[in-house]
């Protein structure tokens, strides 16, 4: 115990790490127990709550180590905060500090507690769990599936998933494709990880994504399901969104050709997909929500934002990001579907911003996390990001008939309808291309041509099994 000058009650004030308590007690422990759990803080013993020093107490030579030996037994595993004595107006008080623990959760007499604001919360399940897996640096996804083995998997899709990976350039894998389970520890020996079965596992894997088309919150015009394995349903997903948002044609009223401008930005919504299917809690029995309304699409993923992260964060370019399923989002990352981590709501705002009356919603509700794109009903203009050099068209075009979207476009007719699709989709084949364009596939391959002279795209891998990557 170490002790310090004078303080000035003003100059004290609870908060999120911070409390006061006017005696030493049980309550100071369950405190201190949970500022371990969080950002760590302390207590401060002697004063009330608006920070006056209590008149009359008084602190014994064996009174600090007396409450010190108190949190250690009560605690577990043990904690041993620092401990300060201050004068405060000219009483003796005594100030408890405690860091964030390493190893987490600390329980106080068998109960769990974390910091919001300025009072504790028990911990549910769940969050208990979540805490234990992050001190060990483990996920959820890197246990073993029971009861699941390893001819389960879907080996054609796994084959489809090592070419991705190779093409996409950022880890190289085997031909063997146990061998390439193994060293990225989707598998162990002969025992597969959730991770594997949630990404390669054959038919029905035991989690649903239901999708709806909505008039109104009850009125529903059409729905659809999916409960494939990840790796496969993701463009599954991406193409039903895609059927039922409105879209828009611009004309081109000298040679004919026409652009699409989609209700909403394509890789936004990709990548509001990938984020629910790699941060879902799959501890959870819930299914993942999308709901279509004419101005909105409505995003629900069981389990809450990790750790210490809040939606508030999520405004920022420099949040901190927590990975649930970390073998999940590293499969996804090495087959360049995602950027880095952390960076998935900054690519959504940057891809909306062209959208001026757009609107990103995140929200924390009971038992997961919601988020929603929303527009209003009015005429907006719209400056599409820079891709070579600008034409300097501006097209006037009307969404369905509620978005009335003034669009600056550099990029016109097929080239830039070909785009969109490639931003979608950038595994499309030429023919592909062909069947959606009503192009030859020569005029497919001249665009294609144009679009990478330009350095706007790029071919990424072989004619085979490569994509194109749309550059910035």
């Amino acid at each position: 115990m170490t002790k310090n000058k004078n303080l000035r009650s003003k100059s004290l004030k609870e908060d999120s790490q911070t409390e006061f308590k006017s005696s030493f007690n049980d309550a100071a422990i369950e405190s201190l127990s949970a500022f371990a759990n969080t950002k760590g803080g302390r207590v401060i013993i002697g004063i009330n709550d608006t920070g006056q020093p209590i008149k009359g107490f008084s602190i014994g030579n064996e009174t600090v180590q007396k409450w010190l030996n108190d949190i250690k037994n009560k605690t577990q595993p043990a904690i041993i905060p620092d401990a300060n004595t201050f004068h405060l107006d000219g009483i003796e008080i005594v100030e408890l500090t405690i860091s964030e623990f390493p190893i987490k959760p600390i329980a106080f007499r068998g109960r769990y507690y974390k910091r919001v604001n300025n009072s504790n919360h028990i911990l549910s399940p769940t969050q208990i769990s979540d805490l234990t897996l992050q001190s060990l640096q483990l996920s959820w996804d890197s246990y073993p599936a029971y009861g699941k083995t390893i001819n389960e998997l879907d080996w054609q899709l796994v084959e489809k998933f090592i070419e991705r990976v190779n093409s996409a350039g950022r880890f190289q894998l085997l031909t063997d494709v146990k061998s390439s389970l193994e060293k990225l520890k989707l598998i162990n020996n002969e025992q597969i990880t959730n991770a594997a079965w949630l990404l390669f596992g054959k038919g029905n894997i035991g989690y649903n994504i239901h999708l709806g088309r909505f008039k109104t919150p009850t009125l529903i015009i059409d729905d659809k399901m999916f409960n494939g394995a990840l790796f496969q349903v993701v463009d599954e997903i991406i193409n039903y969104l895609i059927a039922h948002i409105k879209v828009a044609f611009e004309i081109n009223g000298i040679s004919a050709q026409r652009t699409e401008i989609f209700e909403y930005p394509p890789p936004a919504v990709r990548e509001i997909v990938l984020l629910s299917l790699i941060h879902r809690d799959y501890r959870s029995p819930i299914d993942i929500q999308i709901k279509i309304f004419d101005n909105s699409i409505s995003f629900f993923n069981p389990g809450k934002l990790m750790g210490d992260l809040t939606t508030k964060d999520l405004e920022r370019n420099n949040y901190r990001a927590y990975t649930r399923n970390k073998l999940i989002a590293e499969a996804f990352y090495l087959t360049g579907e995602i950027e880095k981590y952390g960076s998935g709501f900054l690519r959504i705002r940057k891809e909306i911003s062209i959208y001026p009356t757009m609107k990103l919603t995140v929200e924390e509700i009971p038992n997961g996390l919601n988020v929603m794109l929303s527009y209003t009903n009015q005429k907006v203009n719209t400056q599409i990001p820079k891709a070579g050099k600008t034409v300097g068209e501006t097209v006037g075009e009307t969404v369905g008939e509620t978005v009335g979207e003034t669009v600056g476009e550099n990029l016109k007719g097929n080239s830039a309808l070909i785009l969109s699709y490639l931003r979608n989709n950038p595994y499309s084949t030429r023919e592909e291309l062909a069947k959606k364009t009503k192009l030859s596939i020569r005029g497919v391959e001249y665009q294609l041509t144009k679009l990478r002279k330009a350095n706007i795209i790029k071919r990424i891998g072989s004619t085979k099994t490569g994509f194109w990557k749309v550059l910035d």
